[in-house]
């Protein structure tokens, strides 16, 4: 399955898209793709219920705001430097455990809203990246069960700001976390329907240039790897969101000088199987 999410921020109503590229309303299924709904076997609940109520469901309108396919999770867990040409490009060792940092929960937008450059931003960059969304409480997870506590997959921009992140003291997550930084999906594809996620093609255009072009072969630390090292330091939640680093080719790594994003810059990035999003960049309304 395929879901969506669609309508006006914060009032977002769920949805499928079909094998035929269809939109869908769920919304007479009663539940939101959130928490609860991943927690109480919702994917498994939902599939028996458009057995006998798809032929019935309405299209969504055309001009329909897509919003991110995951209701606000508990928590956005990313990872740094997972690949190795990223890690060469930034001119760091490849790491011997993975690095963790987060965002925080109001960076979350849809697919195709804008980036918004933070007040005071200098350095605001993109990051092409594959999350994974967890579908059960995962808690001392072993590698070879992983994939028992995988709901599926979605496309992720991991916008950061690389002042903010590396020359404001502390933690990552200051260059993480602004409104509008985690734009997600179009949709989240379950995971029956993407035997390997570790052979995805992953790429990036900036203004109709490709920037970031690689595969998730290039991952140093794979999904049931991150999954169990995360699960031992914390409690995984249904429809958490584990966003597993992005390949070469970031802003901050062009040579023979860094490029960042500028007002009006047209951001386009997709992943095999799980679909396009583009945004533009603008300065944030309210700085």
């Amino acid at each position: 399955m395929k879901l969506i999410r669609f309508g006006k921020p914060n009032r977002e109503q769920p949805g499928i898209q079909t094998q035929e590229g269809k939109n869908l309303d769920c919304s007479s299924f009663g539940e939101d793709w959130n928490e609860a709904f991943f927690e109480n076997d919702g994917l498994s609940r939902l599939a028996n219920w458009l057995k006998t109520n798809q032929s019935q469901l309405k299209e969504i309108p055309a001009n329909s705001r897509i919003g991110s396919p995951v209701a606000r999770p508990s928590k956005i867990l990313c990872i740094g430097l997972n690949y190795r040409k990223h890690a060469e490009e930034a001119g760091m060792a490849v790491p011997e455990v993975p690095i963790i940092f987060m965002k925080a929960t109001s960076s979350l937008c849809g697919p195709f809203d804008p980036i918004f450059i933070p007040k005071n931003s200098v350095k605001t960059d993109w990051e092409v990246e594959l999350a994974v969304v967890i579908g059960k409480r995962a808690k001392y997870v072993k590698k070879e069960n992983a994939y028992d506590y995988i709901a599926g997959y979605c496309l992720h921009n991991d916008v950061s700001e690389r002042d903010f992140q590396l020359h404001h003291g502390g933690q990552w997550v200051k260059g993480k976390s602004a409104d509008h930084f985690a734009p997600l999906g179009p949709v989240l594809v379950t995971k029956e329907e993407i035997p390997d996620p570790h052979n995805l093609r992953l790429w990036l255009k900036l203004n109709g240039k490709m920037l970031q072009d690689s595969n998730t072969s290039d991952l140093i630390f794979d999904i049931p790897t991150l999954i169990e090292h995360l699960s031992q330091y914390m409690t995984l939640l249904p429809g958490d969101v584990i966003s597993t680093g992005t390949p070469a080719g970031v802003g901050m790594g062009l040579k023979p000088e860094p490029q960042y994003l500028v007002n009006g810059d047209i951001v386009e990035l997709g992943i095999e199987g799980l679909g396009v999003s583009r945004q533009v960049a603008i300065n944030d309304p309210e700085s």
